[in-house]
């Protein structure tokens, strides 16, 4: 399970008010207040949670549930979601001084919510994306623990009565779960990767803050532009001030990336004030793959005299970013959809995130660490926060600005449609998108505000389905409210409103954004306006080799199923249900018809009799036609300026379209996606007509200029024959550098290319589907392994024949290869680092398995 977190301190102005631990009850609808949970009672059985935290999290650690993710255990977990729920702390907290203000403040609370303090009724709440305050000078008890409590009715009560806007195709499961009536994270009401759990309780800090005469409420930094020697930034400040009249000054300071003060600037303090400044020599914020990091901080003080009565400190970057949606000259008819940083083009190379686990409130710091840091490792350099699952903690953005990941940011919409015309539900949603970009704007990270997931494309299909015109509900919020709000509060963070969306229809190939379906759903590319054929779902229809058909100008979405490694499977699993075919196995696949991947495993690999080929199976094939997808994605830049796989990571341990599994252990594919995004890339085009030709895509932006090699050769090692070629990749650029013969239908050949100087990944051409490939089997591999410590082991592997997709697996899905799922030529040295930071690593830790066997 997630997280048990220590009780959460919370600071005053020159004390603490320290909540003790937290503890949750359940009871029937409606029974706590008559029990008295609200002043303290309750009666017995309360047990301890953390907060942040989670209500499942809190029953598994008190042993009352299993885990809800092993085994089958989440199908007898529904009764949760029906009861209500109760979180009390008690708290002690210094008296008020005259003319002081004290609030208490929760982040967030998920999601209908009674807030009481010492019996009285502060407030309702009903949005677990906004933060709420409560004036509480007046209901504290200055000379005994004051009993904070919080009840948490179930949404199925609270909505009961009201029946929720629905499509009139596939609204089976948002009819029961009203969903898209209430501002909660969607997927935890299940989503066809995810578990049906959704969640409830105190998912976000709370704090108290108390203050005199004035406070900060708002700090924003915005780049305005940047030339050679200077950028022209803005401070911009929200004040409350208690004392009007009464001169105060706000005093701005700029530090430099190392601490150096910069600049200092005094101004007087106003309910709002905007302050235009020059940074001389800046450092600029860049991605990962084309510079440096560097923060500045800075801080506001609000000062009467020589007295600080409040201040605040804020990292910031200094960049600017774009969107693109220009003509596109070469392309006529066509726009650019790219992201230009810093006045530089840029191929965005990254993945959709989900919640990292349907546990939202329980998230780790070092977990959000560990997968971010994973990604960028894997050449990525942005990460879409998708539009049906939660606006991350605040590690979470401060680590891509750390990292170097810009962030392409949905707003919580996702695959349905929205009541517009219902004022309260309106104004929740005002104030859950003002909140969330005065929370997030200062992220240098930040590239992109999106309007949802899939509404407006979804309500398009099934217009064309339907042959009728009917109006999107929910349509007010992004063609207008949303980027009304993002205009006036973030004007310099570009606002898009929806994922696909752009061109003749939202998902047309010609401008915008795409979500290729077509590979997996077997959903019709839209060339512009209307669907091309209907949905075919056979292996012809869903073959990954159709994503060469795609000449869309940004794929936000697209993606292939996938197993997770054994050791998560066994992890999580029961022992019996380890078999394919099994219910067990089944429940972690939610995507329906469970055996959709039979279709793209039967030209490829041919279909798995046992869960060992199953995993294999469904490994090779996503790994395969992601790389397929993305060579041709990238071969296309500028035209075609970015691709997000869908997914990158798991909410719990399933089979999914994730790279990563729940566990954190990279699938095939999270290996081959880090080759095919390595910022210079060799690829192979399919021509036709037995030719091909090697393209260098190249997204740095320096020209990068070499010698390659490229040989033919038998998988026994024979090589027929080499061709050296020397090239000039121009910056920013993708071209052609070589052609040559590629017959059909060659069953024991390769086409190798790679570079002497490893200035790009090795990479290959197979002439037939791996099922069909004439293998060499006859002399098996040679590995050495080296302890280099109790936690690491180096692994040297090298072989005779030509190995396809050699791999190392482990009985511990904690140990973490550095790389993995590669083709190793005849007489080639691999060496692996193996780490594992908790158990001893042996050569017995290890097994080694290639397709050749």
């Amino acid at each position: 399970m997630p997280r048990k977190s220590p009780p959460i301190t919370i600071k005053e102005e020159g004390t603490q008010v320290i909540f003790k631990q937290w503890q949750l009850k359940d009871f029937d609808v409606d029974g706590g207040l008559a029990a008295g949970a609200h002043i303290g009672s309750g009666g017995p059985a309360w047990l301890d949670v953390d907060v942040p935290g989670d209500t499942y999290v809190a029953l598994a650690n008190a042993k009352r549930i299993e885990d809800p993710f092993r085994g089958r255990n989440e199908n007898d977990l529904g009764w949760i979601a029906q009861h209500e729920w109760w979180w009390r702390t008690q708290f002690s907290i210094s008296p008020a001084e005259a003319g002081e203000q004290i609030e208490l403040i929760f982040e967030g609370l998920d999601t209908f919510a009674a807030v009481y303090l010492n019996g009285v009724l502060l407030g309702q709440t009903n949005n677990m994306f906004r933060e709420w305050r409560f004036d509480v000078r007046e209901h504290l008890r200055n000379d005994a623990e004051n009993e904070l409590a919080i009840a948490f009715t179930p949404p199925s009560k609270m909505l009961e009565a009201s029946k929720p806007p629905l499509w009139v195709l596939a609204t089976e499961k948002v009819a029961v779960s009203k969903r898209n009536l209430m501002r909660k994270a969607q997927f935890g009401w299940g989503w066809d990767w995810g578990p049906c759990l959704p969640t409830v309780g105190v998912w976000q800090p709370v704090r108290i803050e108390r203050w005199k005469q004035s406070r900060i409420t708002d700090l924003h930094f915005a780049t305005q532009s940047i030339a050679a020697h200077e950028a022209d930034v803005v401070v911009e400040a929200e004040i409350e001030l208690l004392s009007e009249g009464k001169a105060l000054t706000a005093e701005i300071s700029i530090f430099d990336p190392k601490g150096k003060l910069l600049l200092k600037k005094g101004v007087s303090a106003q309910p709002k004030i905007r302050v235009a400044l020059k940074i001389n020599e800046p450092q600029l914020w860049w991605t990962a793959d084309l510079g440096k990091q560097p923060l500045y901080t800075v801080m506001l003080r609000v000062l009467d005299g020589e007295t600080v009565l409040d201040t605040r400190k804020q990292l910031v970057g200094i960049r600017t970013i774009a969107l693109d949606t220009s003509a596109d000259v070469d392309e006529p008819g066509t726009n650019f959809f790219r992201f230009v940083l810093n006045g530089v083009p840029i191929f965005a190379r990254g993945a959709n995130w989900i919640p990292a686990t349907s546990f939202v409130g329980a998230m780790e710091e070092s977990r959000y660490r560990d997968l971010l840091s994973t990604a960028v490792q894997a050449n990525m350099n942005m990460m879409r926060v998708w539009g049906g699952g939660v606006y991350e903690f605040k590690a979470f953005y401060d680590l891509c600005d750390e990292l170097g990941l810009l962030v392409w940011q949905d707003f919580m919409f996702a695959c349905a449609p929205y009541p517009e015309n219902e004022e309260a539900f309106v104004d929740n949603v005002r104030h859950e998108v003002q909140h969330q970009i005065k929370r997030l704007r200062n992220h240098p990270s930040l590239a992109l505000w999106c309007g949802n997931n899939e509404c407006q494309v979804i309500q398009d299909l099934i217009n064309q389905m339907s042959k009728t015109d009917t109006a999107l509900m929910g349509a007010s919020y992004y063609d207008s409210l949303m980027p009304k709000a993002v205009g006036e509060l973030d004007p310099t963070t570009p606002y898009w409103p929806g994922s696909p969306y752009g061109g003749g229809s939202p998902n047309s190939m010609r401008a915008g954004d795409v979500h290729n379906w077509t590979v997996w759903h077997g959903i019709p590319l839209v060339p512009d306006k209307e669907l091309i054929g209907t949905i075919d779902r056979s292996p012809e229809g869903v073959a990954y080799t159709r994503y060469a058909e795609d000449q869309g100008r940004f794929i936000s979405e697209f993606g292939i199923h996938a197993a997770p490694v054994k050791a998560t499977l066994q992890r999580w699993m029961n022992p019996e249900d380890l078999e394919l075919g099994s219910q067990g196995f089944l429940d972690r696949i939610k995507d329906e018809p469970k055996d959709k991947v039979n279709a793209m495993l039967i030209p490829v690999t041919g279909l798995p009799e046992t869960l060992d080929q199953y995993i294999a199976f469904t490994m090779f094939t996503q790994a395969e036609g992601l790389k397929f997808g993305l060579e041709h994605f990238r071969r296309r830049k500028p035209h075609c300026s970015g691709t997000l796989i869908w997914q990158y990571n798991d909410c719990w341990p399933c089979v999914s379209w994730s790279l990563v599994d729940y566990d954190g252990v990279g699938k095939a594919s999270y290996f081959a996606t880090a080759r095919a995004y390595a910022p210079v890339m060799a690829s192979f085009k399919s021509l036709g007509d037995g030719e091909i030709a090697l393209w260098i895509t190249n997204d740095t932006l320096a020209q990068v200029s070499g010698d390659l090699l490229i040989e033919q050769l038998s998988f026994k090692g024979d090589v027929d024959w080499r061709v050296p070629v020397s090239f000039n990749a121009a910056a920013n650029g993708s071209a052609p550098v070589w052609k040559g013969k590629a017959p059909d239908s060659v069953r024991d050949r390769v086409i190798c290319v790679y570079s002497a100087t490893n200035q790009f990944a090795p990479n290959r051409f197979l002439f037939a589907p791996v099922k069909d490939l004439m293998l060499a089997t006859e002399v098996p591999p040679q590995i050495a392994i080296e302890k280099v410590s109790n936690h690491e082991l180096h692994v040297a592997i090298t072989s005779k024949n030509y190995l396809l997709f050699v791999h190392l697996t482990a009985e511990d899905p904690e140990t973490r290869f550095s790389d993995n799922y590669f083709d190793l030529r005849p007489g080639e040295i691999r060496v692996i680092t193996v780490k594992n930071k908790i158990k001893p690593l042996s050569s017995d830790s290890i097994a080694l398995h290639s397709w050749n066997n």
